[in-house]
């Protein structure tokens, strides 16, 4: 019983972290918009939660990789995302322009805002899941008292 509420708590613990990882990535590429030749990137979130629920001890402890710039002058996505790199692994992929820009930045802000916009509805949704959750294990608790 005990090991059902906890793989529920990690699974959800797993898909915020990514989930935040993911909202750093965006506001990187939202800030590099006028970058030249900057790349936006953008995180594979399904396939690296299934990845990230998959692998035994996981979690947010002991992630350290680092998101790779593409040039020195690009701004970084901060210690946050470093620190959560590592439950994404190698899933950080180079978004497809949708249209050629004549100093090679593939920031498309509009695809960028919905994303953000997407990534932090389902942020909030999975904080709700993990206090539902906390919320009837305490209820339970009580319950039994």
């Amino acid at each position: 019983m005990l090991n059902r509420l906890t793989d529920a708590l990690n699974f959800h613990g797993d898909a915020l972290a990514l989930r935040s990882q993911r909202q750093q990535l965006l506001a990187s590429n939202i800030a590099n918009v006028d970058t030249p030749n900057y790349q936006a990137r953008e995180l594979d979130f399904k396939t690296a939660l299934r990845d990230a629920t998959a692998q035994p001890g996981a979690g947010a402890a002991g992630r350290g990789a680092m998101l790779a710039t593409s040039s020195r002058g690009h701004i970084t996505a901060g210690p946050a995302l470093a620190s959560t790199a590592g439950l994404a692994g190698d899933r950080f992929l180079y978004a497809r322009p949708a249209q050629t820009n004549l100093d090679g930045n593939t920031v498309d802000m509009d695809r960028e805002r919905a994303s953000f916009a997407d990534n932090a509805v389902k942020y909030e949704a999975s904080l709700r899941f993990i206090n539902g959750n906390v919320r009837t294990m305490l209820d339970a608790i009580k319950g039994q008292s």
